[in-house]
């Protein structure tokens, strides 16, 4: 019986990607023949003016992309210089010059924007090849030529449009036919290399439709499985750094889809893929930073496919985050080398009216899937706000750390509870490290930023978490005095200690609390507990000490057990060559031996404030 059904499943998909290479087919042989035809259709660069001229934010992003596009005017193409294994540098940079340089063009009709971007796009059409060993570059070139030479198609000399042209069929839509592994595979190369080499393909789709259908076929089959990912509510397994990079390139392949062909073909009805846009505003902290666990950093910038989904969605309060990541940004761009993400020009494309955010209703929010997560605030009003996230999942996901029950905290428009982020991959496979292999013993998990010892977790007898353990969020309350989360972390730990759950909850709205119970096995354990901050630590007592940051305080209490008492740990990493330094911070905890066969419990509160103010009641668990 199941047999049957899986063979039925299959015939089932089998039919689903025949008849969708049958709809690609039609709408290539209806798809409108004349440039551009990306994003913004020949004819609607009028009213893209118009929208841009009548608001005084997009006005002011508009000015943005023109000093940066000015800048580019006077420096020299990019040379195929490879770090490494990667030339995305390179296919990056030449992304963004060739977007807001295009952008700029069509907007004014400025032809030194024309004439420089085709020097670019010149510039690496010449290259040997756009380095398919680490698709991620071709994939990005490829999208870099495509938005120049469709959005530039008339102005672009006969022989350098063919140039171009020729480059992206061979260096990009062809050197893909070869495969790999990032053709089927649930992670973000999927919808980057996919989304990029779509791009391509409908730039060249009158000159070679069966190349272009056989390319968007091919995405259109694939890219659900890591579009699946998102499921069930939206959370991005990868970390909300990882979410920009993804679900940007996902957005882009829908919305050139749709542009070109008048078709997502429901692509953005997966499971989860709307509501990650709940995901993204939820994990980022009232201080602006993210949650940022796994292989992302804290700063994420001006997310644009965030203006996307508002209107997607029909849901203006997503732009919260997103006006004030502007309002910060804008001001500081004063030259063209400020830092300015190579897709800040869909901002333009995809924003309504800027000045009608509105405040989001939900404060508790958390996520099932590959990598489940929740975050807890006390509300959004200002940046003084308190903002706890946790992280429960497994170290086996694609780019994670092993930092599960792992959590960071704001308040008073402080981060308090850091996280210290990911370190450059170059940096250490360029010292023989293998860097992707997930086995327990691998290299990566010696890497100190990487490991349970630089997180803001638990560590047991100074072992290292289990790869292959996956923790579930077995608790959520949005309601009460005290809404929680509440994680399962016993594989996580399995053959070290017999039962672990973390729960982190946010009390009265003005403290948090994390709590662990845990159970030893048939012997004496060592359990640490500890928090990496950037604030100044004074320990008080054995139970209190004070943090201060940006002339606020925080009271930091060990409420159980008893005999646990507050003391730093280095974040200095091992004398390896190869860890980075963790410059600024400071690993605060405490050490507890622990009998056999005995349980535990570990409370610890973190009150902002110079008054740690009445403590909570102290409960099992299944009680919150």
């Amino acid at each position: 019986m199941k047999e049957a059904i899986l063979a039925g499943l299959i015939i089932a998909c089998s039919f689903s990607t025949r008849a969708r290479g049958e709809d690609v087919r039609l709408q290539i042989k209806d798809a409108v023949q004349v440039h551009p035809r990306l994003f913004v259709k020949r004819g609607e660069d009028d009213a893209l003016r118009r929208k841009i001229h009548s608001d005084p934010a997009l006005r002011k992003a508009f000015a943005h992309v023109v000093n940066v596009a000015d800048g580019i005017l006077d420096v020299q193409p990019v040379e195929r210089e490879q770090v490494g294994r990667r030339l995305l540098g390179v296919s990056r940079t030449c992304l963004k010059r060739v977007f807001y340089l295009s952008f700029c063009f069509r907007m004014t009709q400025d032809d030194r924007y024309a004439v420089r971007a085709q020097e670019e796009m010149l510039a690496v059409a010449a290259f040997d090849d756009w380095n398919p060993s680490h698709f991620l570059d071709v994939a990005e070139m490829t999208a870099a030529l495509a938005i120049g030479y469709d959005w530039l198609h008339d102005e672009l000399d006969p022989s350098s449009r063919e140039i171009i042209r020729k480059a992206i069929i061979e260096k990009g839509l062809r050197a893909s036919l070869n495969g790999g592994w990032w053709v089927k595979t649930s992670n973000n190369w999927n919808q980057v290399c996919h989304g990029g080499l779509t791009l391509g393909a409908l730039a060249v789709l009158e000159d070679e439709p069966d190349l272009a259908e056989q390319i968007i076929a091919r995405a259109i089959a694939n890219v659900p499985t890591a579009m699946a990912e998102y499921a069930p509510d939206g959370a991005y397994p990868e970390g909300p750094g990882y979410w920009k990079y993804g679900t940007t390139y996902n957005v882009i392949l829908i919305s050139a889809l749709e542009s070109v062909l008048g078709s997502d073909f429901e692509l953005s009805k997966s499971q989860g893929f709307l509501e990650s846009s709940d995901y993204y505003l939820h994990a980022t902290g009232p201080t602006g930073l993210l949650f940022n666990y796994s292989d992302g950093g804290s700063r994420a910038g001006v997310a644009p496919a965030m203006y996307w989904f508002a209107a997607r969605r029909k849901d203006l309060s997503l732009l919260w985050r997103e006006h004030q990541e502007l309002d910060r940004f804008l001001p500081r761009t004063t030259s063209f080398k400020d830092a300015s993400d190579r897709m800040f020009p869909f901002l333009l494309i995809w924003a309504g009216a800027l000045d009608e955010a509105l405040a989001p209703k939900v404060n508790h929010w958390k996520a099932d899937g590959e990598t489940p997560v929740a975050m807890h605030r006390s509300g959004w009003g200002t940046p003084q706000e308190i903002f706890v996230g946790v992280k429960a999942g497994s170290p086996g996901a694609n780019h994670a750390h092993m930092d599960i029950g792992s959590f960071v905290m704001d308040a008073n428009g402080v981060r308090w509870a850091e996280d210290l982020g990911s370190q450059s991959y170059n940096s250490l496979e360029s010292k023989g490290i293998v860097l992707w292999d997930k086995d327990q013993t691998s290299q990566r998990w010696d890497v100190f930023r990487l490991n349970n010892f630089s997180h803001n977790t638990l560590v047991v007898d100074g072992k290292k978490q289990q790869v292959h353990g996956r923790a579930p969020i077995i608790g959520f309350s949005d309601k009460g005095p005290m809404p929680h989360t509440v994680v399962d972390m016993g594989s996580i730990y399995k053959n070290q200690i017999g039962a672990a759950t973390r729960g982190v909850g946010l009390w009265q709205e003005r403290a948090v609390l994390v709590q662990d119970d845990i159970e030893t096995l048939d012997h004496k354990t060592v359990v640490r507990w500890g928090m990496v901050t950037r604030a100044s630590v004074d320990i008080r007592n054995k139970h209190t000490a004070i943090l201060r940051q940006d002339d606020q305080h925080l009271v930091l209490s060990i409420h159980a057990p008893a005999d646990a008492e507050w003391e730093l740990f280095e974040t200095a990493p091992p004398p390896q060559t190869y860890d980075a330094p963790n410059e600024g911070t400071r690993m605060i905890g405490f050490n507890v031996e622990i009998p056999p066969s005995t349980k535990a419990r570990f409370v610890v509160v973190l009150s902002p404030g110079e008054a740690a103010g009445d403590p909570p009641e102290i409960r099992p668990m299944a009680d919150w």
